[in-house]
């Protein structure tokens, strides 16, 4: 999946796991025998270890922006100073050409200003006019200079000024958009140590099988990470809120185990990583929502491969151009 920012990209993988945990909770009501109770739980515990995969890939690329984010607003700070030091230079220079500016005004201002006769006529020789006469010019320079020299700083000044605002601004913005997303990635772990503790809670799962989940969940996520950097040659950016797609979809129906280590059912869908990075939750019509969680030879570039419970349920379904929803 490729996107831009991610304000609210944990609370909607709080959201997968609650949709993907739901069903693992629905069955609990009436555990009347251990046999039974055994028979439940093999059910339904690879829809918990689905829906823990895919919160914990996304808070994993979540992290990883984090980092990215830190090491950006560290590099702006970096700018900063560098653009104040520069600006507490060019109001040095602007305050020593204000004052030659004033300097020779004032000078100017107090002396009447003579002529090149009564110079002529009041120097000792011509030598003496001639140096006269050039010092008058050069100062005369020198207080055109000033102006120059103060417009410039000026202008230098507003053009820094400006920079640095603009700097100060996304550093700002991008320090108040991590804290966003920390809050964010906190509130989906607590919501998944509640889903489990619910899970233990209505005896749906005991203690010691929670911890093999979420073990065995991330195992499955260190053999995704696997996969997908043998898929490109850079990680593709994380996606933050919805984005739509159009895809060829088939489907399939083999038992077994994905290439990440899952075992198949219901919402596994075998994707490009390439395209769409493992771990992403899909929304597809017609079929429901899935999770990427496989790979295969056979599936490159926009196009997906869909699990079903029959080879009859798979031809039914055929082969798709369908507009699928990325979160």
């Amino acid at each position: 999946m490729r996107g831009g920012p991610q304000t609210r990209l944990a609370l909607g993988l709080a959201f997968a796991a609650a949709v993907l945990l739901g069903a693992s909770l629905a069955g609990a009501q009436s555990p009347a025998k251990p046999q039974h109770h055994q028979r439940v739980l093999a059910t339904r515990s690879p829809t918990a270890l689905l829906g823990l995969y895919a919160l914990d890939s996304r808070l994993a690329l979540t992290r990883g922006e984090l980092v990215r984010i830190h090491a950006l607003t560290a590099r702006l700070r970096v700018e900063q100073k560098r653009v104040r030091l520069e600006l507490s230079i060019v109001a040095r220079s602007l305050r020593v050409s204000q004052r030659m500016l004033g300097n020779h005004l004032r000078t100017l201002y107090e002396e009447d200003e003579p002529n090149a006769i009564a110079i002529l006529l009041g120097s000792s020789s011509l030598d003496a006019a001639v140096t006269r006469l050039n010092d008058l010019e050069q100062s005369a320079n020198q207080g055109a200079n000033a102006v120059t020299d103060t417009e410039n700083g000026k202008a230098k000044l507003a053009r820094l000024a400006d920079a640095l605002a603009a700097r100060i601004h996304d550093a700002r913005a991008l320090e108040a958009r991590a804290r966003q997303t920390n809050d964010a990635l906190t509130a989906a772990r607590a919501q998944r140590v509640a889903y489990l503790a619910s899970l233990a809670r209505q005896r749906r799962l005991t203690k010691r099988q929670i911890a093999t989940l979420d073990t065995r969940a991330q195992r499955v996520v260190q053999q995704a990470q696997t996969v997908q950097a043998h898929a490109a040659t850079s990680p593709a950016p994380v996606i933050v809120g919805a984005r739509s797609i159009t895809v060829t979809v088939t489907g399939y129906s083999l038992p077994g185990h994905t290439s990440t280590g899952l075992p198949v059912g219901p919402g596994i869908d075998e994707v490009d990583p390439a395209v769409i990075p493992l771990g992403s939750r899909l929304t597809l019509a017609g079929y429901g929502e899935g999770v990427a969680a496989d790979t295969g030879s056979a599936i490159t570039g926009y196009t997906i491969d869909l699990w079903f419970p029959t080879l009859a349920d798979a031809l039914a379904w055929g082969r798709r151009t369908v507009t699928i929803t990325l979160h």
